[in-house]
């Protein structure tokens, strides 16, 4: 390992010892130095397997009904860990992008006193994504207490005029670290460069109306992964589905309505 690397590796280890609970700060610190493209290797403990081989299998552990696949910081972790199967040094983005589709986690120094630090797919995802794109868990979602009808009617306005949406959602998100904000739910019918553009333009045709300091983000309802849409799809009716607002027909009865990690952005 480079001169470099062996400094990146050092820093998720000091990192790492910084972790207790609540301390979000020093958590977030240890994700961005898993994410360091410069280091931020992990020894990921094969079950099965060698190193590349094609049956090579990464150990695993259930935490509370969640997924993890166990790892060590360095290799001075790997022999006080006492693990004497195969193993292999990855970096941990690469680790990231290949479990977190799988809702799979790593737990870091399982063996160390206190048991390690677990990171759980959702943070994983943030790892092969990039932080910054979505806001830092654990996450506090709920209903919008904020009264906004003003933004609600002219985006309501603005979406019955823009094809692409089916229907628009919401919810009140309090990250763990940094400001809360207003997430909006986009459920479109089709995700094409053309309806992107129209959806971006009804969004800044709509957040003009926005109280200065209320920070407003979107999230696509078809992100299985994003947790804001997940508690969206599970919690929120919606405020604006096309269906509802459709004319009825003159011969039967109207149609009934039916039924956020981006960081907030400026449109």
């Amino acid at each position: 390992m480079s001169a470099s690397g062996t400094a990146a590796a050092g820093q998720v280890e000091h990192m790492l010892r910084q972790v207790t609970p609540g301390r979000y700060d020093a958590y977030e610190a240890l994700l961005r130095a898993l994410a360091d493209p410069a280091g931020g290797q992990v020894w990921m403990l094969l079950w099965h397997g060698q190193a590349g081989s094609p049956d090579a299998q990464y150990g695993n552990m259930d935490v509370d009904g969640l997924g993890y696949a166990p790892c060590v910081t360095s290799a001075q972790e790997l022999a006080a860990s006492g693990w004497s199967r195969a193993y292999e040094v990855v970096p941990a983005r690469d680790v990231a992008r290949a479990l977190f589709p799988d809702r799979w986690g790593i737990w870091l120094n399982p063996h160390a006193p206190g048991g390690g630090v677990g990171i759980p797919w959702l943070d994983l995802r943030r790892i092969a994504t990039g932080l910054d794109r979505m806001p830092a868990g654990p996450l506090r979602l709920s209903e919008p207490a904020i009264e906004i009808p003003q933004f609600y009617a002219l985006l309501t306005q603005n979406a019955h005029r823009t094809p692409a949406v089916r229907s628009l959602r919401r919810a009140w998100v309090q990250p763990a670290l940094g400001a809360p904000y207003l997430a909006i739910g986009l459920d479109l019918y089709d995700t094409s460069q053309p309806s992107v553009e129209a959806v971006r333009a009804m969004m800044q045709q709509s957040v003009g109306v926005v109280p200065d300091g209320l920070p407003v983000s979107t999230v696509a309802m078809s992100d299985e992964y994003d947790p804001v849409s997940m508690w969206l799809r599970a919690n929120a009716r919606p405020f604006y589905a096309r269906e509802a607002h459709a004319p009825a027909a003159p011969s039967s009865a109207a149609p009934q309505g039916g039924y956020g990690y981006p960081a907030p952005r400026a449109y």
